[in-house]
């Protein structure tokens, strides 16, 4: 990530340490809306970014974003995923939208009459499309719980998007990620984890696991919080962007 970065306040970590950093270029289009799933059956906040330069973003493909256990939407701002998004489109990577909704902590798994991960795989994508986005090109990422998601997201509905990328995935030997990864089959995989993560060797063996290597990531010092997460991002939008050309 070139150019000045700035300290992202805010306790993001799970155990401390560094603190994340955020590129020092502005945010495009943001926007915090809710809106009702009924797939849900609750209204949930529903955010989006443009990256900065392309107005309110018609016409642009899309990246889902499946949070983490400890953030919200509401978070998203906060995290500088928007300036961060401006900033892989100032490096040169094709621009693309941020879209992501609110799912709780169910692992983007459905619960009894609770589904968010039907919420992405249907209404998601037709609120993307009320906003005038590109919803043929569709991408998925998502961290620790949101990471696994989005894994998941991609077995359980081949073909829906172009690529995952997923952080430090919250996925443990006999998980049903696991079972469906023949289902990702070809599908473009980017895969980071930190050393110092305590899902380290469970992530390796996932890596190990899929049908073909990851066309980007890696393993290196950091742990599971945006102290190292933050730091990857960059590596992740350009690969994001790559596929949804």
């Amino acid at each position: 990530m070139g150019g000045t970065v700035l300290a992202l306040a805010g306790g993001c970590g799970r155990t401390g340490g560094p603190s994340p950093v955020i590129p020092s270029v502005p945010a495009g289009d943001e926007r915090l809306e809710q809106r009702f799933s009924s797939a849900r059956g609750r209204t949930v906040d529903f955010w989006t970014a443009v990256p900065a330069g392309h107005g309110d973003g018609r016409g642009l493909p899309v990246c889902l974003i499946l949070h983490g256990g400890s953030k919200q939407p509401a978070d998203f701002s906060g995290l500088g995923l928007g300036r961060f998004l401006t900033d892989a489109v100032r490096r040169g990577a094709p621009p693309f939208v941020l879209a992501g909704a609110g799912g709780d902590r169910l692992a983007w798994r459905p619960r009894g009459g609770d589904d968010p991960q039907w919420m992405v795989r249907q209404e998601l994508p037709a609120w993307c499309t009320d906003r005038g986005f590109d919803t043929t090109r569709l991408a998925a990422w998502g961290w620790s719980m949101g990471g696994a998601g989005a894994l998941l997201l991609a077995s359980t509905f081949p073909g829906f998007v172009r690529s995952v990328a997923a952080f430090s995935p919250a996925v443990t030997a006999g998980d049903v990620v696991f079972d469906g990864l023949e289902r990702v089959g070809r599908l473009p995989v980017g895969l980071w984890c930190g050393k110092d993560d305590a899902l380290y060797d469970d992530v390796r063996t996932l890596w190990a696991s899929l049908p073909v290597p990851p066309r980007a990531g890696g393993f290196g010092p950091g742990d599971h919080n945006f102290a190292y997460w933050s730091t990857r991002i960059p590596d992740a939008f350009d690969f994001v962007a790559s596929t949804l050309t």
